[in-house]
């Protein structure tokens, strides 16, 4: 098949054939509007497919970042409650504190009423005012506790050295029933007769009653010792000791640390004793003195 074209011009009328290949033209046209077309409608669905998922990324971070800020209110709010309660218990240890300096008379020396010191510029925080006041309060906190920490520990020492001063003064007598039977000095010995120095003090009393330390301090012997029988001797510190002989049962052992009053042993007979009494010495560097200074004299209040 073949197709005559007829074209009229300034000249009259001109015949034309195309060939066969300008019968494809439209085709091919057609074949490309419909390709473009494809195309762009491919093209928008991908844009649409893209801008879905963001929209559904996008909302999953909204609501990540919703539960974020609920889970760190939540936190703030259980943060400051603990800071509440660690306020309450650093005044509860303020108090103590007071109270202790106030009874070893010391409460001029050690203020735990003060404000801590602080400074800094006024830089705001990326997290927040309420944050950042959250942050400065717990720092103050952490401030107080240091410095409470650090004299309460002073305390403690200072009132424990007070407490052995007081009790580690010898008074009174190395037990609760009975009566003194020996002084100290030279006397007639009750085996041999013979003038020999006794460097203690004798108390008879009932077998098994309590022999008791007459001041605080550590057990430096408990065992038997030539003569003595059973023996404990308690070191008082600043170069005083105290002996306490002839028990018939030893009830402290050694590096024990005894408070005055406290049950040591029970009376005995043991070594060379003629019957049941505590022998008492006093030793002040090593050498023995006269007890009796100690046993009558007032005892500290």
């Amino acid at each position: 098949m073949s197709v005559t074209v007829f074209i009229r011009g300034k000249h009259g009328v001109r015949r034309y054939e195309p060939g066969k290949r300008w019968m494809l033209l439209p085709a091919v046209v057609v074949c490309a509007g419909l390709t473009l077309w494809w195309q762009a409608k491919s093209d928008a669905s991908q844009v649409e497919g893209q801008l879905a998922v963001a929209s559904a990324s996008t909302a999953q971070h909204q609501n990540e970042i919703s539960a974020l800020r609920e889970q760190t209110e939540a936190q703030l709010s259980l943060l400051a409650a603990r800071l509440g309660r660690m306020q309450a218990r650093m005044n509860r240890i303020e108090s103590v504190g007071m109270a202790v300096a106030d009874r070893v008379e010391l409460a001029d020396q050690f203020d735990f009423q003060s404000e801590v010191g602080l400074g800094g510029g006024n830089v705001p925080s990326e997290q927040g005012v309420e944050l950042g006041l959250l942050l400065e309060q717990m720092d103050q906190m952490l401030l107080r506790l240091e410095r409470s920490d650090n004299q309460l520990a002073l305390l403690e020492t200072l009132e424990r050295h007070h407490h052995i001063d007081n009790d580690s003064y010898l008074s009174g007598r190395p037990l609760l029933k009975g009566w003194q039977s020996s002084s100290f000095g030279y006397r007639n010995d009750p085996f041999n007769g013979r003038r020999t120095l006794h460097r203690g003090l004798d108390f008879a009393g009932p077998e098994g009653g309590e022999v008791i330390a007459t001041g605080a301090g550590v057990v430096s012997y408990s065992g038997t010792m030539f003569g003595y029988g059973n023996l404990v001797e308690i070191d008082h510190g600043n170069g005083i000791k105290t002996r306490y002989g002839h028990n018939k049962e030893n009830l402290v052992e050694l590096g024990q640390v005894v408070a005055k009053g406290d049950t040591v042993a029970l009376i005995g007979s043991t070594g060379r004793s003629t019957g049941p009494h505590v022998h008492y010495e006093v030793m002040l560097n090593d050498q023995q003195v006269d007890p009796a200074r100690y046993v009558y004299r007032k005892p500290r209040s």
